[in-house]
């Protein structure tokens, strides 16, 4: 065995021992990311994309079904265009990576390179639309951001990262707010029925919404650690940046009137989730939806007459109903056992001499190792029927980490006892003063991370401030 392949399946750091040095690991020895010459940026390798793309795959299909359209917009915004709405210049300034040169040759006008796209969508808008007929509006882009982070680690926070962005726009406010809505579901339905992972939906405070909305919508999922991921964000933002960027249209009045606009995205950060939501001290667990390969096929003993042949075979077959990967490298089955361990194939299937001799194979799964014997002429269902099992027992197993990490207090005493020797979420009543969201962060380490739509009265007052409460919030320590 060379020292490369050694290297690819070393041991990585345990869970326990340190969570955030697992995660790294993860990262570099799956081969998902490799860091670049550009602190800050991250090299998504082959595998890595390849989750990314299938990720991809699986909401653009979603969002084409509810009538969105992908378009492009350019990578450089004018300083004076993204100055025209005040809370979203403000919001992303020290983030903000700027163009000043072109050439050899100064700019008469910086160009920010785009932390987000709110304004390039409303500058085009404000040409392109006229009648309350044209609504709505509903684009899509898929594209990269640059916002300079101060500290980054993969998937999690880099200085730019691969998302999504919707932006849309319509004739009225009850319109605007039910796109909002409806995205923010299909993230969770996204979540929870292909990557696996249960989210609770809610609204942000105030001082965590998105920098120039009226309202802002997440799903929040729980790590192994305990600790809270935002998964993806919803705006509402009302007809402010219509104004801002003077984008009217004429009405069925035949007067001119603002559109109402919402936004909403998820990131490459979805792929950090999975690593943290369901890997183990081997690797990675990737859900059969996103994953690369859903089954690695490995000979066993693959000099014997007859077995590479039907490994072949078997893997020509899996590929009409499944991705499938054919590992018939002349590397010893164990390492080829670890190595895709480590990549998180949720199935591997075993084929040997003896195995050929009964009609049979043997199907392990990545999350459990359980090893079921499997006639070779029931592929067809066997196989489907572990992939739905793996993923259901996933999400299961999330869930119950989820369960077991929310507690409910009412005072802050309480508070302050559970977020010291506890990681996870913890729901109490608010009043809604900012003054209370920050002495939670202050006092207790934990920040806001919803109010969620499921609401349950736990008390009558704020255990912060003793004053009458309005609504319960998850607090929580935040990747």
């Amino acid at each position: 065995m060379g020292k490369d392949n050694k290297k690819l399946v070393q041991a990585i750091t345990s869970q326990e021992e340190n969570f955030a040095q697992w995660y790294t690991d993860i990262c570099l020895k799956a081969e998902l990311v490799e860091y670049s010459s550009v602190k800050g940026f991250m090299i998504l390798r082959p595998y890595g994309q390849a989750i990314w793309e299938n990720i991809q795959k699986n909401l653009d299909a979603r969002f084409k079904a509810t009538g969105h359209e992908n378009v492009a917009m350019p990578v450089l915004i004018p300083e004076n265009l993204l100055a025209k709405e005040g809370e979203l210049v403000n919001g992303f300034a020290p983030e903000v990576a700027w163009v000043t040169m072109g050439g050899s040759e100064k700019l008469e006008e910086r160009l920010a390179v785009r932390p987000t796209s709110e304004t390039m969508f409303c500058d085009h808008w404000s040409r392109v639309l006229h009648s309350y007929r044209e609504l709505p509006m509903k684009y899509n882009q898929w594209c990269s951001v640059i916002r300079w982070e101060k500290t980054t680690r993969p998937f999690l926070r880099s200085r730019e990262f691969w998302w999504q962005e919707g932006h849309t726009i319509h004739e009225t406010a009850a319109e605007a707010e039910a796109e909002t809505q409806a995205q923010l579901n299909c993230y969770a339905d996204f979540c929870e029925q292909d990557l696996a992972i249960p989210v609770v939906k809610g609204r942000k405070t105030d001082k965590e919404k998105f920098a120039g909305a009226d309202a802002t919508y997440t799903i929040e999922a729980m790590m192994k650690d305990g600790k809270a991921l935002q998964s993806g964000t919803s705006h509402y933002f009302g007809d402010k940046f219509s104004r801002a960027y003077d984008v009217t249209f004429t009405g069925r009045d035949n007067q001119l009137h603002y559109p109402f606009q919402t936004s909403w995205g998820v990131s490459t950060r979805l792929v950090g989730a999975i690593i943290m939501a369901h890997g183990d001290d081997d690797g990675l667990i990737l859900p059969p939806a996103i994953a690369p390969f859903q089954v690695v096929v490995v000979p066993i003993a693959a000099h014997k007459p007859g077995v590479s042949e039907k490994a072949a075979e078997l893997a020509q077959r899996i590929s009409k109903f499944a991705r499938v990967k054919l590992d018939d490298s002349d590397n010893a089955p164990g390492w080829k056992f670890s190595q895709w361990e480590m990549k998180g194939v949720p199935l591997r299937l075993e084929l040997g001499p003896k195995d050929m001799e009964k009609n049979q194979c043997v199907l392990v799964r990545r999350d459990t190792r359980e090893k079921v014997f499997v006639s070779l002429d029931e592929l067809e269902t066997a196989i489907p029927q572990q992939l739905e099992a793996l993923t259901r027992d996933l999400y299961q197993r999330a869930l119950e980490n989820r369960n077991k990490r929310t507690w409910a207090a009412t005072t802050f005493d309480e508070v302050k006892e559970l977020a010291k020797a506890n990681t996870g979420y913890i729901k109490t009543m608010w009043c809604g003063e900012l003054e209370c969201e920050l002495k939670m962060k202050e006092e207790a380490g934990l920040s806001s991370r919803c109010m969620p739509f499921e609401q349950e009265h736990l008390s009558d007052v704020c255990p912060i401030c003793g004053k009458p409460a309005k609504t319960m919030v998850y607090w929580g320590i935040a990747y």
